[in-house]
């Protein structure tokens, strides 16, 4: 099974509350979120966002310009559908990040879902070079991924954990550390994942 059809499976058996994931009320990621747009009109794209209700709260804060990609149209539809009328103030990709070609740039590159899952090198490769065509100068990226003590498999996959050293030398030199911080997260069962939050500027 490809990354596609895991992933549609996935969310064919699954709803957005029902999924390890699950977050009601991202605070984390609206922090860094607003922390990277530093007030200003900055336009953000959500990598691997499926079905997440931060696309909902982004609305709500009167987030001008949206973009949410994931490689799940089932998620996608899932959250369009939640949204219902306010879902065409948002600009929807159905995509695996990996080969997807931007048209664009956004100041602000979010990933809570994606990038630990790619363990494969030449992936994390693709993953980045997307990364440095779509993000415009000076802006920045948030990576959210799995702790260096975190899980070793989500969704039945292997993944990829990371601490901030790691992460920024994965990012590479033209990537700096602006903050950094650790999360447990509780799934809807009740478990717990640790998570690391990390945000990069990129260097002009």
């Amino acid at each position: 099974m490809d990354r596609k059809q895991h992933w549609e499976r996935v969310y064919s058996l699954k709803s957005a509350q029902e999924v390890s994931w699950y977050q009601a009320q991202p605070d984390t990621s609206l922090t860094m979120i607003r922390r990277a747009a530093a007030g200003k009109t900055a336009a953000v794209i959500d990598i691997g966002g499926g079905a997440s209700r931060l696309v909902d709260c982004l609305l709500k804060q009167g987030c001008p310009d949206l973009t949410v990609l994931d490689i799940s149209g089932k998620a996608l539809e899932q959250a369009r559908d939640r949204l219902g009328p306010l879902a065409s103030r948002v600009a929807w990709i159905e995509a695996d990040v990996t080969a997807f070609e931007p048209t664009r740039t956004w100041d602000v590159w979010h990933d809570r879902a994606a990038f630990h899952f790619l363990t494969d090198a030449a992936d994390r490769e693709r993953y980045l070079s997307v990364l440095n065509r779509a993000l415009a100068a000076g802006g920045q990226v948030i990576i959210a991924a799995f702790a260096i003590d975190g899980p070793q498999k989500c969704s039945g996959l292997d993944v990829e954990r990371y601490d901030a050293a790691k992460l920024a030398e994965t990012l590479g030199p033209g990537f700096a550390l602006e903050e950094s911080c650790p999360e447990i997260h509780l799934t809807p069962a009740g478990g717990e994942q640790r998570f690391g939050f990390h945000r990069f500027r990129r260097n002009a």
